[in-house]
């Protein structure tokens, strides 16, 4: 399994940092994990053809993280000309944000007839799903986004991959973290305690609690940037954009 991520940052571009997008390759399949509204230039920007990937994967509805998904289709039908089928899979309440999005960014496009077999659906937190050539379990976290945020584990050729999604700590991490490989985790902020965030804090305070063979933080504000030599100094990994690592 190999992970290249295509955006880290947060919600505000934060270190000119693009939305959270990570491309996850298993085999002959190709997925993104997350798509968020900057996502369609930082794939571009890394000469990724839009064709290659099989499906989408999402850990919640908001648009720093599923924000590009207009666009991807827009361009798959007009520009790419894509014929290969796509699957786009997410929490509950996915396939109405979706077509909401798409009908607020191109009035009537969520009606129009795909040139390409289009699957939008919505994986229920705790019910694990075979789908891609991954194994995903997804799990309740604690992030307000009008439908469930989850954190998803995706399993493939005996490798093991994890991610946080945006959440405050719940002790929910702790089952799809797990033996895992690498775990991606947020560290949005370095000491405060805001709603819906994990901070470096409290991450130290909880890591033994995270079995996983590796670690990497990501979507990080400027007070977590400013912190990163800290972070590594613990041992653990730091995203950026661009980043390649073999899990």
């Amino acid at each position: 399994m190999r992970l290249t991520v295509i955006g880290s940052g947060d919600a505000f571009g934060s270190g000119g940092r693009f939305n959270t997008c990570f491309m996850i390759e298993s085999g002959e399949r190709k997925v993104l994990l997350d798509c968020g509204a900057s996502s369609m230039v930082a794939l571009k920007a890394r000469l990724i053809d839009l064709n290659s990937i099989d499906g989408v994967i999402l850990s919640h509805l908001h648009g720093d993280h599923f924000g590009a998904l207009p666009f991807f289709l827009l361009d798959s039908q007009f520009h790419a000309r894509r014929e290969r089928p796509l699957t786009i899979l997410g929490p509950p309440g996915t396939r109405e944000r979706l077509d909401a999005a798409c009908h607020v960014f191109f009035p009537g496009s969520h009606k129009n007839k795909w040139r390409f077999p289009l699957d939008v659906g919505e994986i229920p937190p705790g019910e694990p799903r075979d789908a891609l050539g991954f194994s995903i379990r997804t799990a309740e976290v604690i992030h307000n986004s009008g439908a469930p945020s989850t954190a998803v584990r995706l399993e493939s050729g005996g490798k093991v991959l994890a991610y946080s999604g945006d959440t405050e700590w719940t002790d929910a991490l702790i089952p799809i973290a797990e033996s895992a490989d690498l775990f991606i985790i947020e560290c949005y902020d370095y000491d405060r305690n805001l709603s819906g965030h994990v901070n470096f804090t409290k991450l130290k305070e909880q890591r033994p609690a995270l079995k996983a063979r590796r670690i990497m933080l990501t979507h990080m504000n400027p007070t977590m940037l400013a912190r990163q030599d800290e972070a590594r100094a613990e041992g653990l990994l730091v995203a950026s954009d661009g980043l390649v690592l073999d899990v």
